[in-house]
């Protein structure tokens, strides 16, 4: 029962608190057993029956629960490089997709690579984030857009969760876009998501979610209310992205239907944020998106003085967000989205645990809560995210075993 010491600045990060207070608490320490936490406060409190026990001697840093990347698209053939170049020279997001680039080159990629290339190719991407001191990952499909290749996305996923450190929550995004070889037959594709891939999706159990794109040139709101509607009936929790390039009633349809998040939100409007406080709808912000292809930014403070709670995610992807740093997403949240440091450890642990319903057991460092930590080599959470380096993460506690 090893106690942690000597933390210069503990972040207990309570799931009931203000999005505004992360309970962070100078000169901190903890214990854990059986991966549980056992008890967390300041070192002088330390109950007399833990005295005894090894003490990690933390050397004045700062401990975090573990990072929770609540929204990626982690697994995927080839990358998109040279749409980076195009769009630096003027190129816009839809005029890319519409050369035949975007979403559907991806998809071609996926395609032809086989599912061992494409487990070798995540498990490398989940190690680099395990040293960054991320612990949970949410992972959509998207890029098969058939049975076989949605499928075999998914299990990659389940099979990587059986295997890596980092625990995997799996969604399932067929309602990405509309696949080339139905370009003329959107009504037969949407068919084909809603009575072939959600049962045999449901059935093998390998998705927890389901997730639509709500925008032009994806799906509009009427085939997304359709395909999430046979999701929940299956018993698929809801997932929406939404207002990403244009105000396109994702927000509303997310609140309609009680997503558990409304993910993008760049564009939301008013009703849309008021109808998301109303539905208790978390709003994930993905500022690496914003950064890479120079959009708006989520409107943060908007949000949040609505009362919608905020995560802060990386949507990993070879397109528009082709990083996994997800404290550089952090960093960049606060100066892009005016998020204050507390906001934003929230908005990446205990928020990013409610949007993928799990606010009950990971994303704190309570205890009761798993033991999922990250020591981060410095002695505040300011002193973090206003000093960027390439990673300041130096251990990484998953399940109460260092990894």
């Amino acid at each position: 029962m090893p106690v942690l010491r000597n933390i210069a600045q503990l972040a207990t990060c309570p799931p009931g608190n203000p999005q505004e207070d992360a309970g962070l608490i100078i000169n901190g320490a903890l214990t854990w057993r059986d991966g549980v936490i056992l008890w967390v406060g300041e070192a002088r409190d330390l109950p007399a029956e833990f005295s005894r026990e090894p003490v990690i001697d933390c050397e004045r840093r700062m401990v975090i629960p573990g990072l929770i990347d609540c929204h990626t698209h982690l697994c995927f053939g080839g990358w998109r490089a040279d749409e980076f170049a195009l769009r630096i020279g003027g190129a816009s997001y839809q005029e890319i997709a519409a050369r035949g680039g975007g979403i559907s080159s991806t998809v071609t990629a996926t395609r032809a690579a086989s599912l061992g290339e494409l487990r070798r190719k995540a498990g490398k991407i989940l190690d680099a984030m395990l040293k960054l001191g991320v612990t949970t990952v949410e992972c959509k499909s998207g890029y098969g857009l058939d049975m076989a290749n949605e499928l075999k996305l998914l299990e990659v996923y389940r099979l990587l969760d059986q295997s890596h450190a980092i625990d995997l929550v799996p969604t399932f995004l067929g309602a990405h876009t509309v696949p080339n070889e139905y370009r003329d037959d959107r009504k037969g594709y949407v068919r084909l998501v809603c009575e072939e891939m959600i049962p045999a999706i449901a059935r093998e159990g390998l998705a927890k979610f389901c997730d639509a794109f709500v925008e032009q040139g994806a799906f509009t709101v009427a085939e997304a209310r359709k395909i999430l509607s046979v999701a929940a009936k299956h018993g698929l929790q809801i997932k929406i992205h939404a207002d990403q390039l244009s105000e396109g009633g994702g927000a509303v349809l997310a609140a309609e239907l009680r997503a558990v998040s409304a993910e993008h939100l760049e564009y939301v409007s008013s009703e849309g944020m008021e109808a998301l406080a109303q539905s208790g709808t978390v709003a994930v912000s993905l500022p690496l998106a914003s950064f890479y292809l120079g959009e708006r930014y989520l409107p943060a403070r908007k949000l949040l003085a609505a009362g919608v709670p905020v995560a802060v995610a990386t949507d990993f992807n070879p397109g528009s967000a082709p990083s996994y740093h997800l404290p550089f997403a952090m960093t960049t949240a606060c100066i892009h989205q005016g998020m204050t440091p507390q906001e934003v450890l929230n908005g990446a642990t205990t928020v990013a645990a409610r949007a993928i319903s799990a606010s009950e057991r990971i994303g704190s460092l309570l205890p009761g809560f798993r033991a999922d930590l990250a020591v981060i080599d410095t002695p505040s959470l300011n002193q973090w995210l206003y000093h960027f380096v390439p990673n300041a993460c130096v251990k990484v506690l998953k399940n109460g075993v260092w990894v």
